[in-house]
């Protein structure tokens, strides 16, 4: 697989694509959202969420991978992001592949977390990577069963750098794919 094949990929439900700058309103919603980011390092000001999404597209501009835009084929809505993104120092992992996703509380429940990071499994398969990670702190049971889902194994509870000690993101288990 090269970069142009999976900047824009297709699932029976879902568009995964690259960032528009039309993204920007939905996605600034779903970065301010506290449910959304209650696992997470808290809510994102508009400013934030361009700033993030401006860096998932230097991603993509400099690894030809990364975290893509999800868009419900049936009426274009912007869901939430799902995909590949690089393991952060200090991590399990660090320096290799985490699949991940963020989606509103709207599309909670439907499978579609599932359906993304199935399809960003297979493109990191057609990669070649040899497996995949992805990170969580224990209270994040959604997460934790789609985890389950992609048959991920838990790898294990790590104190995140990112985070000082006592603070309620700390303690993060990591889970691991073998694709090879």
């Amino acid at each position: 697989m090269d970069a142009a094949e999976v900047a824009e990929v297709l699932t029976p439900r879902l568009r995964l694509r690259c960032w528009t700058d039309a993204d920007r309103p939905a996605f600034a919603a779903l970065n301010a959202d506290p449910e959304v980011m209650a696992h997470l390092a808290g809510v994102l000001d508009r400013a934030g969420s361009d700033a993030l999404m401006d860096a998932l597209r230097t991603g993509w501009a400099e690894r030809g991978v990364d975290l893509w835009a999800v868009e419900r084929r049936s009426d274009g809505t912007l869901l939430g992001w799902a995909g590949l993104h690089p393991m952060p120092p200090g991590t399990p992992g660090a320096g290799e592949w985490e699949v991940g996703w963020r989606l509103a509380r709207s599309a909670w429940g439907h499978g579609y977390a599932t359906e993304a990071a199935t399809e960003a499994v297979r493109v990191a398969r057609g990669l070649g990577l040899p497996r995949l990670w992805s990170m969580t702190v224990p209270a994040n049971v959604r997460s934790l069963a789609v985890m389950r889902r992609l048959g991920m194994v838990e790898h294990g509870r790590f104190a995140h750098p990112r985070f000082p000690e006592g603070h309620r993101l700390r303690d993060t288990v990591a889970y691991v794919l073998p694709l090879a």
